[in-house]
């Protein structure tokens, strides 16, 4: 086989055939490049999956740090540190961007179990903040300290405040640390009422209520309490106030009598409710957890760990997003107030 016989492709190393007779060329057919698939796709993927690890870190961050500390697992005597900081709730702690913080009874109950729990806490402090809340958190409370105290030592520490509940608290306390500014005592129950039927009427507005027995509505904002209602509700303020009257005389190991002298809702300073005999000394918490250690058989320089709410990461993340769904609530209710009051703030009345 010679040169001649050699068919030449585009691909080949030979020279192009010569052209056919006539002067008319056809040139060879070569196919198109391959065109290469689009990647730009993998840009947004590697986006999401970059933000989802962020989120996800996130989440593991905060979900660690809500974790006790590790020195509640290690062994040695120490200090059990329980805060109660915040409107008193019964329920969960939580904490909204346009509120302050709200001190779930459920929270320091587990806390103040496990402390109880653990052979190495030696004594317990709590440190009070709070104006006070629900009764029946409170009473959560109040009778979980008491559980504590047959089996180790529970000192308060009063901050700015520790008012109403929040006493109620303390009260169950073997010995009740404040400073002498503290504002404190306020032992009494309030129940507020409102009654809009007034406004109600000023701005047209009508409600009409259905009910299966007449004390269904009873504290309605749409017209005043009858007297029967007030009686009731009445009732239900004293029978508390007694239990807390009665809390306060067990936990202070006081006279009803005495306890009952100061129990019609003054806010005593920490100097005043020690004369008052509802606090024992004046301190700091510093002075607290000294005290604490030595009544509980603690020397040297106590260790202190402060014993936190354990929470998930699905915790976490449902209570940001139930802060935001009630955030964006308010702020849409807002919206519809200053719309229906006015740029001025005045009802214009029905139209």
């Amino acid at each position: 086989m010679n040169n001649d016989d050699v068919s030449q492709t585009p691909g080949g190393s030979g020279p192009p055939p010569p052209p056919p007779p006539g002067g008319y060329y056809q040139p060879p057919f070569v196919p198109p490049p391959r065109q290469r698939g689009s990647r730009l796709w993998i840009i947004p993927v590697v986006l999401v999956g970059l933000l989802v690890l962020v989120v996800l870190m996130i989440g593991l961050g905060l979900f660690l740090a809500s974790l006790p500390g590790f020195e509640e697992l290690t062994y040695g005597r120490h200090i059990a540190l329980i805060r109660v900081d915040g409107v008193i709730t019964a329920g969960r702690s939580e904490s909204g961007l346009f509120s302050g913080p709200y001190c779930g009874s459920e929270d320091v109950v587990e806390q103040l179990e496990r402390a109880r729990k653990n052979k190495d806490v030696g004594a317990v402090v709590l440190r009070i903040n709070s104006p006070g809340g629900s009764p029946a958190g409170s009473e959560e409370v109040y009778n979980e300290i008491m559980r504590v105290r047959k089996d180790k030592p529970v000192y308060a520490s009063m901050a700015d405040v520790a008012a109403s509940g929040a006493y109620y608290i303390a009260s169950a306390s073997n010995r009740i640390y404040a400073d002498s500014s503290t504002l404190t005592g306020s032992i009494g129950v309030i129940w507020d009422v409102a009654d809009m039927s007034g406004l109600y009427k000023k701005i047209g507005f009508n409600q009409q209520v259905i009910k299966s027995g007449k004390f269904k509505d009873i504290g309605s904002p749409n017209r005043p309490l009858t007297p029967e209602e007030r009686a009731l509700l009445q009732a239900i303020v004293m029978e508390t106030y007694d239990r807390f009257v009665n809390a306060v005389a067990k936990g202070r190991d006081l006279p009803v009598s005495e306890v009952k002298k100061i129990a019609d809702g003054r806010v005593l300073t920490g100097t005043q409710a020690m004369k008052a005999k509802l606090v024992d000394s004046i301190g700091g918490m510093r002075d607290t957890i000294k005290a604490a250690a030595q009544a509980a058989g603690i020397k040297g320089e106590p260790k202190v760990v402060e014993y936190k709410r354990r929470r998930s990461i699905y915790d976490i993340f449902g209570t940001q997003t139930d802060r935001a769904v009630s955030d964006a609530e308010r702020a849409l209710g807002k919206h519809v107030i200053e719309r229906l009051l006015g740029n001025e703030g005045v009802w214009p009345g029905p139209k």
